[in-house]
């Protein structure tokens, strides 16, 4: 996809990423120079992508939560993540819009890719997410929340579904949209230092 290897982005990828994402030109050509140094091969690979989480949550294990996304956004399913695939990844968890977010959550709870969400799947990834939650952080949360099993309960319950039914990816998008609990309980808000991490490298 692009000139990977080489120092300029092609104009056709510009094009694509400019008009799929927020960012400019400038940006886009930033993000290269600084993704070619890190991954001079112009390929991620699953253990370097599990490397960036890790150190942007030193008291918790991100490992897990990770590998989903990795997976979410691995789209040709090689095992590695090209300049387009992670600036994509970028964009969506940091602020694409609504819509586009939440197909993509929708794909990281399908976890075996067959199109519906399970019950538990849905546990499978609150189980991640509540990895990367410091066990300190874990003790201020609300009692129906504070384990894995009951968020993903309350989730499940929300979408008024019995144990072993599944969720399309239309029932998901407007179960979300119409009720911004769900949206709370499935999402793991990013803390302010990895926040502050994208803007860094972004100058």
């Amino acid at each position: 996809m692009g000139n990977t290897k080489s120092g300029s982005l092609s104009k056709e990828l510009l094009e694509d990423l400019k008009s799929n994402t927020k960012y400019t030109e400038a940006e886009l050509c930033t993000w290269y120079q600084s993704f070619l140094k890190e991954c001079p091969t112009g390929k991620i690979t699953k253990a370097q992508f599990e490397g960036i989480y890790a150190s942007f949550f030193p008291n918790a294990d991100p490992t897990e939560y990770a590998r989903h996304v990795f997976r979410s956004f691995d789209t040709n399913s090689d095992g590695t993540l090209d300049f387009k695939e992670y600036i994509v990844a970028l964009h969506l968890t940091s602020g694409g819009k609504t819509l586009q977010k939440l197909e993509w959550a929708f794909g990281l709870y399908d976890v075996d890719g067959n199109g519906t969400i399970s019950n538990n799947e849905i546990l499978e990834i609150v189980r991640s997410i509540f990895n990367m939650i410091p066990i300190d952080d874990q003790k201020n949360l609300p009692d129906d929340e504070n384990t894995p099993e009951k968020r993903a309960a309350k989730i499940w319950e929300f979408f008024g579904k019995k144990d072993d039914d599944k969720i399309s990816e239309g029932e998901f998008i407007q179960g979300v949209m119409d009720n911004k609990e769900i949206l709370r309980l499935i999402q793991y808000d990013e803390p302010q230092k990895i926040k502050d991490k994208l803007k860094e490298k972004k100058q």
